[in-house]
C-alpha cells in the first residue's frame, strides 16, 4: 500500500499564468509530478515548455497560480529559493565552467571549506574529489578522472557532469532541458541510461525534449503544451509509431483534451 507521501505529488503547479507584455506565454497550466516518476514535457517552439520550467526553477515569477512541493505551498523569488527546496535544473548549454575540472564543476558555488582565515577560505579539495568520485560511481558515469578539465570532455560526458551536479545535493526534482540535443547517438544512449539510473535510485525527473523517441524511452507520463496551454496529460504507452502520431496531433492542434475546460 502506498503511503500518503507517495500519493502526494512531489511537485504540483496549479493554474500557472505568465505574460510577457501582450504575449501570453502560459495560460493557466497545471502540472503534477509524482515521486520516482519521469515526466516528459513536449510541445512545439514557443509552446511554453521552458517558461513553465523556469517558473518551477525560480527564474521567472508567475503572474498567477501556485506551486506546491510535497503538498506545501511555496513561493520562489529566485533560483536559489527553488534550489533550497530541492529543485535543480540542467540547462541545454550545461552551464559548466570549462577551465575547472569535474570535481570543481560539481561543487561550483558549494565549495567545501577546510579552514577559514578571516574573509578567505582554504578549499578541501581531497574531500570534494572523493565525493565526486563516489557520485560518478553511484550514477555509473564513465569519466577516467575527476581532475579532468571539462573542456577536454565529450558532449555526452559534459551533459553527464551537469546532471551529476544537479543530483549531488539531495535534489527532490531534476529538470532537464533538451538533455540529448546535439549529441551523438552513442552519447544520447548514455544520457538516457543515466536518466533511467536516476529513476531507479528514486529521483523524480522532468524532461523537455523535441526528440519524441527519447520521451518514449524513459518517460512514465507526458504533458503536451500548445500555445501556452496544456492540451494532453497521459501515460506514455502504445508502440512508438502510435505514440509519435498522437503527440504530433496534439502539437498541431488536431487534438485537445482540455479545450472544453477552457471554454467553460
Amino acid at each position: 500500500m502506498e503511503s500518503p507521501v507517495e500519493n502526494t505529488p512531489v511537485v504540483e503547479m496549479r493554474n500557472i499564468k505568465k505574460n510577457f507584455g501582450a504575449v501570453q506565454a502560459l495560460r493557466g497550466v497545471d502540472l503534477a509530478l509524482m515521486h520516482n516518476q519521469v515526466l516528459g514535457l513536449v510541445g512545439d517552439n514557443a509552446a511554453g515548455k521552458s517558461t513553465l520550467m523556469k517558473v518551477l526553477s525560480g527564474a521567472y515569477i508567475p503572474d498567477e497560480g501556485e506551486i506546491l512541493i510535497d503538498g506545501e505551498n511555496v513561493h520562489f523569488g529566485n533560483p536559489m529559493d527553488a534550489r533550497r527546496m530541492g529543485i535543480e535544473m540542467v540547462y541545454q548549454d550545461y552551464a559548466l565552467s570549462n577551465n575547472l575540472d569535474v570535481a570543481g564543476n560539481v561543487f561550483m558555488g558549494r565549495e567545501v571549506v577546510r579552514l577559514k582565515l578571516g574573509p578567505l577560505g582554504v578549499m578541501n579539495y581531497p574531500h570534494m574529489e572523493q565525493e565526486t568520485r563516489n557520485l560518478l560511481n553511484r550514477l555509473k558515469i564513465d569519466i577516467s578522472s575527476v581532475r579532468l578539465k571539462v573542456e577536454r570532455l565529450s558532449g555526452g560526458q559534459r551533459q553527464a557532469v551537469a546532471i551529476a551536479r544537479a543530483t549531488a545535493f539531495d535534489a527532490k526534482v531534476i529538470i532537464m532541458d533538451e538533455p540529448t540535443a546535439a549529441l551523438s547517438v552513442a552519447a544520447i544512449d548514455k544520457v538516457l541510461e543515466l536518466v533511467q539510473e536516476l529513476k531507479a535510485q528514486g529521483s523524480s525527473i522532468i524532461i523537455i525534449s523535441h526528440r519524441l523517441e527519447d520521451i518514449y524511452r524513459v518517460s512514465d507520463r507526458m504533458i503536451v503544451l500548445r500555445q501556452g496551454r496544456k492540451v494532453s496529460d497521459t501515460a506514455v504507452e502504445g508502440d512508438i509509431h502510435e505514440f509519435r502520431e498522437r503527440v504530433v496531433a496534439y502539437m498541431i492542434g488536431a487534438r485537445d483534451d482540455f479545450a472544453t475546460e477552457e471554454v467553460a
